[in-house]
Parts: structure tokens; sequence; C-alpha cells
């Protein structure tokens, strides 16, 4: 089936109904009070009233009555920390730094992505509980058999990781990216989830989307250099994709999701006869344009974030640690700037010594509720 082309949820795959009725009926389960969620209300909002009108964003006709998603719908994803369901004040909070800001920031990390089912690094289900360390630049370059680790292991969880579908974090920001409430965006993830679900944001860490020649810097679509190295391996590529990948299936060989899209699997399905494609051009080494660990982010990319943070009266942290001094250096000089901050994730981060407001959340249970809060009322039609 084509992607569906849709005013606010561009190039996502399934139906319009499904995936306007994601985003409804996630707000509806999440909401506390018991009024009718979709009706014109008077809002009283920092001492004055306001007239919002909020609507429904579903087709007309569309049956939403007892079709609410369980409001433990996240729990059943392992890999995402828990957390209690936002309350009324963290959410008036939220609202409130939305709407006093004209130029706001956002930048968003794994936190936001782990809620469509990919795994991260550092919460307390990420990868690296589990004692697993991430391939580095200088390790992928030097050494071929890290090249074909790394490409067969990303070979075989390729087509799971697309599989990947834009949460209602996702689709709820891009819904106030369009009503300009988002001055400028920028994420540290490679999954393009954020695109999928209809923004545009900077890239800090590149994309897996994309398969760049480190030599001279030809590049090609990943579906490109899937099939290249498919048809170097027939055989082989056969064999994996006809694996499970259910860690609990006799059929997946204890295979386990990563978090850059990657699949853990033993060596011998890589060590001997598999091979990886070069250059077209040069002959040079293919990497993915992703920034390792190790490895720098591109300057212009640098220097374009860090503008937009030291320019912007508002710097919102969605869903990272900060952990990375890419992303921490943003928010400290959004600060330093005199920006207002704020970061809505899971545990701790490496900025919480100076931003003043952190609600400790998950995206999908509190950015859908801010579209029908205040001024934010978006008409997502």
């Amino acid at each position: 089936m084509a992607p569906l082309y849709l005013p606010f949820f561009p190039k996502i795959g399934g139906t319009r109904e499904s995936l306007r009725t994601l985003l409804a009926e996630t707000i509806r389960s999440i909401s506390v009070n018991k009024e009718t969620f979709w009706r014109p209300r008077m809002i009283s909002f920092r001492g004055s009233l306001s007239f919002v009108r909020t609507y429904r964003i579903t087709p007309t006709g569309a049956a939403m009555e007892n079709k609410e998603l369980p409001l433990n719908y996240l729990k059943d994803k392992m890999m995402v920390p828990n957390a209690n369901p936002p309350g009324d004040k963290d959410v008036n909070l939220l609202s409130q730094f939305f709407e006093r800001s004209s130029k706001l920031v956002v930048l968003t990390g794994a936190g936001i992505s782990t809620e469509s089912g990919i795994p991260d690094y550092r919460s307390p289900n990420g990868a690296y509980s589990t004692g697993f360390r991430p391939i580095t630049h200088q390790e992928f370059m030097r050494s071929s058999r890290a090249r074909r680790r790394y490409w067969a292991r990303s070979f075989a969880g390729w087509r799971k990781f697309t599989t990947a579908q834009p949460g209602p974090a996702h689709i709820a920001l891009a819904s106030l990216e369009k009503a300009g409430r988002v001055k400028f965006m920028m994420t540290q993830n490679v999954d393009r989830l954020h695109h999928r679900a209809g923004s545009n944001p900077l890239e800090l860490h590149g994309t897996v989307y994309v398969v760049a020649c480190t030599n001279c810097g030809f590049s090609l679509s990943r579906s490109a250099f899937q099939d290249q190295v498919k048809a170097l391996n027939s055989k082989w590529a056969e064999a994996i994709e006809s694996l499970e990948y259910d860690s609990r299936s006799d059929k997946s060989f204890g295979m386990k999701q990563r978090p850059d899209g990657d699949i853990e699997i033993d060596e011998k399905f890589w060590e001997e006869e598999f091979h990886i494609p070069n250059c077209e051009k040069c002959d040079g080494i293919l990497k993915p344009d992703v920034v390792f660990f190790g490895d720098n982010v591109p300057k212009g990319r640098s220097d374009r974030a860090l503008a937009a943070a030291k320019e912007c009266d508002a710097f919102l942290v969605l869903g990272s640690s900060l952990m990375t001094m890419s992303a921490f250096r943003l928010i400290r000089a959004a600060h330093e700037a005199g920006a207002a901050t704020a970061i809505v994730t899971i545990g701790v981060t490496r900025a919480d010594d100076f931003v003043p407001l952190k609600i400790n959340s998950r995206l999908g249970e509190i950015l859908p509720r801010l579209l029908s809060v205040g001024s934010l009322g978006v008409p997502v039609v």
C-alpha cells in the first residue's frame, strides 16, 4: 500500500482512520476529567478566561465511542521506563512554558522513540543495562571485521527497525510545530520517526536511512544499500530473513534489537561468508550517515544547532538525558543566553542542576494533552 499524504501525518503507513484515531484515542485515554473532550469550552489560564475550540481528529462519521486505549498501553513495551501518568499540574506547567515562548527550540532524544518500540542506551531497560557497547567510529574505520559485524547485524535488523511507527508524542509535536508553537526542532535520533509524523528536524547525529562514502562523500539510500548487500550475499540474506525477531522464539537464535537498528546475532552468521559493498564511485568505505560514538557532529550542523540555541527564548528537551556533549552544550548555551529551559524525560539528566522545570513523564502521555490546554488548542483536521 502506498503511503498516505495527510495534512499533519504525511508519509506514514496505515489507513487515514487508524492514524488519526491513534492520536485522538491516546488523548482521550489519558484525559483525567470526564467532560466531553472535543467540545468548545471556557478555560481559565493565568487569571484570564479564554474561549478555546478543539477539534476531533478523526474524519466525519468515524466512531470513537467504546474505542479508548487502555491507560497502560505503553507498559507493554519493556524498553519504556516506568513513570507515573502526568497530572494536571505537569500538563499546565508545560502548557505555560509553550505559551510564554515565541521562539521555542525543541531537542528530542531516544525517550520519544522508545515508545515506538526502538530501544535506547541509557535508561534502566536500555542497551547499556545488558552490557552492550555500540561500535565506535575508530573501530569501524580501522577494522574490516568490525565493519562486517556491523553491517551484518544492521542488515538483519533493518526490516524490523523500519516497521516502527511514529507514536502519539511524535504526532502531537508535529501538530504543535505546524500550528507555529515550535520555532525550530532538532533531534538526536537517527530513526526519522519525526519526519514520518510530519516534522523536519535538524538531525544532529544523522540518519541510518542514508549510507555515505567516507572517502568521496557519495551517498545512496539505505534501501539501495540493502539491495546491494543482498545481491552480494543472496543465500545468507535469505537465511537471515527467515529468522524471527522475537527472542523467545526457537527460530530467533536469541536476536535482540539494538538502538540504532541492528540486531545482535552470533558471529557464525557473518564471520566467514559475508561481503559488504564498497563505494561505486571510488571503492571507498561505506558507512551509515550517522555520528558514531567517538566521532564529532559535522561543523556546519553543529554551528546551526548552537546558533538556534543561543537565539531562542525557550529551549525544551524531550526524552534525552543530555549525556552526550553535543546535546548538553545546546541547553547550556540557551541557559547562558537567558532563555527559559525545561526538560520532560524519565530519570536523571546532565542539566538537572540548572534547569528549573523538570517533568518526569512519558512523552506519549503528556504531549497529546497539550493539544487541548489553554491557547494551545490545536485544530488538527
